[in-house]
């Protein structure tokens, strides 16, 4: 009897895990259709992002530059100075508010972050293609007040992220993510919402980033999003080497 019941066992199993791969990819399907379609967004080949950004009492002014395939640059302004980092598909580098004003080649960890953000299409899209496998972990019943699917994502590099799209919208609204800070491990999480339409896709006007268990969080607010804007390579490629300035205060 159980060596008659084993290959229907087995059957089950193996459509079992194959089905929920399928439900994976069709959640990532209907997630891209409720936002435009994916015609729509691979017709995005650059975009820039405008607006403030608060970190407790601070309040900056921060652009984001995006151009594929690899490319971003993140401008944040306050108190009359201006912090840069950039990547160039290669090189990650930056500059920071203070000091001479040179810019530097960014550590290893701020270099995958930027590589990251360079995507515009995310690490759902095309997922195979750039080494990641997506599971789908189940449905969680009170993500910040919804139900929402909950997709792991795991990297090419071994590293593991969560992603999770409301169950009705299938709108992504939130990640959680270990992340490496001054080569400390940090449980990452983050929220978005405010979904607008901008280049026929929607894109999310409200983010909010932190540390998973710490009050203080960073709050983005997007003001505009410019689609398919011409931005020369140049934008994105450290700056070569200038005598040393006076530092900046």
């Amino acid at each position: 009897m159980f060596r008659k019941a084993l290959p229907g066992v087995i059957a089950a199993v193996v459509l079992a895990a194959s089905a929920a791969a399928q439900t994976a990819d069709q959640l990532i399907a209907k997630s891209l259709q409720a936002r435009g379609g994916l015609a729509k967004l691979k017709a995005v080949h650059s975009d820039r992002m405008t607006g403030r950004m608060s970190v407790g009492a601070e309040d900056l002014v921060t652009v984001v530059e995006v151009k594929r395939p690899d490319k971003v640059r993140v401008d944040t302004s306050g108190r009359g100075r201006t912090a840069v980092q950039a990547y160039d598909g290669k090189t990650a580098w930056g500059i920071p508010p203070t000091g001479t004003g040179r810019p530097e080649v960014l550590p290893s960890e701020a270099a995958k972050g930027l590589a990251e953000m360079a995507d515009i299409d995310g690490p759902l899209v095309d997922y195979e293609a750039k080494g990641n496998r997506v599971e789908l972990v189940g449905k969680e019943g009170n993500v910040d007040g919804r139900r929402a699917f909950k997709l792991k994502v795991t990297g090419k590099e071994g590293n593991v992220a969560y992603y999770f799209l409301d169950a009705r919208s299938y709108l992504p609204i939130r990640f959680e993510a270990t992340r490496t800070v001054s080569g400390r491990p940090i449980e990452a999480e983050g929220t978005m919402g405010d979904y607008r339409e901008a280049g026929g896709f929607l894109w999310p006007h409200r983010l909010e980033n932190g540390a998973n268990g710490r009050p203080d969080k960073q709050v983005i607010t997007i003001e505009k999003i410019e689609i398919n804007l011409p931005i020369d390579d140049a934008r994105f490629k450290m700056p070569a080497a200038k005598p040393a300035d006076v530092p900046r205060d």
